[in-house]
């Protein structure tokens, strides 16, 4: 099956990777001018972006990947509300827009939702989401958006549920990525606040993996019946704590980022225990996985080209906030 693809968020770590990965087996549409997201002007330019893209697809076989979102778990109500906003204006414009047969797929936090679940972990599809901040509850929002257009539309639905994303390109002037972190403060010496026990538990998958996950379960979205909607958990299966995790950069980098542990407010947002495992579409999990070793390392090798390019720019600080910036996810 051949569809005309676009990756909304395409600058972004998940968006570039999925972008990349669809490449591979479809044609990917891109519009003309950059969405400026962090301006008022991006609901008028993503309008326009729709647009082209229902006027590309015409009739033909389309899917939209979802991978836009500058929300961490600390953000507020507030910011999270123009996101959104911005995927209902899309959704709804490509509902106007007459397009035939399509899928797609909307990248979700499976940290944000499940962060106050009930039950013992592993965490699976048929946990009852309960979020812990107003960014789990906007993911949950943009799910239940993404989900009922569907249903109207009947256009097929995947909402991935993602673990922690790990990688190269991944961008530390928005706040996230604890692995990302951790390679910076090995590569500064700074030191690196946590807020969280060293038993707290989470899910690393790196983003080609995660990418590849995507571009499968948009194949498989393809094959489902008008309007359905599919939920899926998209994760390594291998948790690890963050003391594991330093364990693994010592092994490594011959010596563990300077760590210094203190107290904040924001860590009502955090679970102690994010184990996750996906029961939906099973069979595509059954693939190999980027190791754990290479995955940092190709991190690692990533920002040291940055930071020699001088390209971290405005200049990223390791101390930063692991917690208040939601890098813990």
């Amino acid at each position: 099956m051949t569809a005309l693809t676009w990756v909304v968020g395409r600058g972004g770590l998940l968006g570039g990777a999925v972008e990349r990965a669809l490449s591979r087996t479809t044609a990917v549409w891109t519009p003309s001018e950059q969405v400026p997201w962090d301006d008022h002007r991006a609901a008028a330019a993503l309008l326009r972006a729709t647009e082209g893209f229902a006027a590309a697809a015409g009739s033909g076989t389309w899917q939209l990947a979802w991978c836009a979102g500058a929300g961490v778990t600390t953000s507020t109500a507030g910011e999270l509300t123009v996101e959104i906003r911005l995927l209902q204006m899309t959704l709804e414009a490509l509902a106007r827009s007459g397009l035939g047969s399509g899928a797609v797929f909307l990248a979700s936090s499976a940290g944000g939702v499940y962060a106050g679940a009930p039950g013992t972990p592993p965490f699976t599809e048929h946990t009852p989401p309960v979020p812990l901040s107003p960014y789990g509850a906007a993911k949950l929002e943009a799910e239940r958006l993404a989900v009922t257009w569907g249903r109207r539309t009947g256009i097929p639905v995947v909402v991935g549920r993602i673990a922690n994303l790990y990688g190269p390109g991944q961008s530390l002037l928005k706040p996230q990525g604890l692995i990302s972190r951790f390679c910076l403060a090995h590569l500064t010496g700074q030191p690196l606040s946590i807020y969280v026990p060293l038993d707290t538990v989470r899910d690393h998958l790196y983003v080609d993996d995660c990418a590849a996950l995507v571009a499968q379960t948009l194949r498989a979205a393809h094959r489902l019946p008008a309007g359905t909607s599919v939920t899926k958990i998209l994760a390594s299966h291998r948790a690890l704590t963050i003391g594991a995790l330093l364990g693994e950069m010592r092994r490594l980098l011959r010596r563990p980022p300077r760590i210094v542990f203190g107290a904040s407010a924001a860590a009502r947002f955090q679970a102690l225990d994010l184990r996750l495992q996906s029961v939906t579409w099973p069979e595509l999990d059954r693939r190999t996985l980027t190791p754990l070793p290479v995955g940092i390392s190709e991190t690692m090798e990533d920002l040291r080209a940055a930071l020699r390019m001088g390209s971290l720019w405005p200049p990223v600080h390791a101390s930063a906030d692991l917690q208040r910036s939601g890098a813990v996810g």
